[in-house]
Formats: C-alpha cells, sequence, structure tokens
C-alpha cells in the first residue's frame, strides 16, 4: 500500500467506507476483500482522504455464461471530506484480513476568548 502517491486516474468504481470519529481521531474503515495491498493508494489533504486501488478479475469468463455477476472488479476510488481539523503528518494505515483501517489525529482547535467590544460612533 502507497500512502501520499498519485498511481493516476482511476474512475470505474466507488468504493464503500464507514466514517466515524473517536475524541482523538477519525477512523475510516473499508472493506476491500480481494484487493492487493500494493493495489492500493491512500493520498491525503488538509481537507480530503483519497482512496484508489484494483480489485482484480480471478475468472475469466464471458458475459453470456454468468447467471449473476454482483462483484465489483476492476479500478475503483473513494473520496472523504474530513470533517475536523486533523494531522496529516501522523496519519496511519493497516490493511489486514481484506479491510483497510485509517486513522487520522484530530488537531486540538484553539479557541479564543470573546472579548466585549466598544462600538464606537
Amino acid at each position: 500500500m502507497k500512502v501520499g502517491e498519485n498511481s493516476g486516474s482511476f474512475e470505474d468504481g466507488q468504493l464503500s467506507v464507514d466514517v466515524f470519529q473517536t475524541p482523538e481521531e477519525i477512523v475510516i474503515v473499508a472493506p476491500v476483500a480481494g484487493v492487493n495491498k500494493n493495489d492500493l493508494t491512500v493520498n491525503i489533504t488538509d481537507e480530503v482522504l483519497t482512496i484508489r486501488g484494483k480489485r482484480n478479475f480471478v475468472f475469466r469468463v464471458s458475459g453470456e455464461n454468468y447467471f449473476t455477476q454482483e462483484c465489483f472488479w476492476g479500478n475503483f476510488s473513494r473520496s472523504i471530506i474530513l470533517p475536523e481539523s486533523i494531522d496529516t503528518s501522523k496519519v496511519k494505515a493497516t490493511f489486514s484480513s481484506g479491510i483497510l483501517v485509517i486513522r487520522i489525529p484530530k488537531v486540538e482547535k484553539i479557541l479564543y476568548p470573546k472579548a466585549p467590544r466598544q462600538i464606537n460612533g
């Protein structure tokens, strides 16, 4: 799996994900069964995380021989707008048993106290 590299244009399919937060981080979980970790790329900016990959065909079967074809094969991608301020330098991605988990630490927002303002005029 490559983090931070651009592997070209993938536009065929969309990846399903779960995105949730803990007090410390944003967590993205993507089931990618049948995908080799070397066929996954994760790119992140301060606002958007993009997962790209490819699920290779296992069997070469002509269309007329299928009874049902529900599995997605080929290129896929998913971009997620991140809902919080995050620290892109500390992103951690793990891949195990066909599940990609990405953990992105939140950045603590600095809140300035509201000070009364005098209105002149």
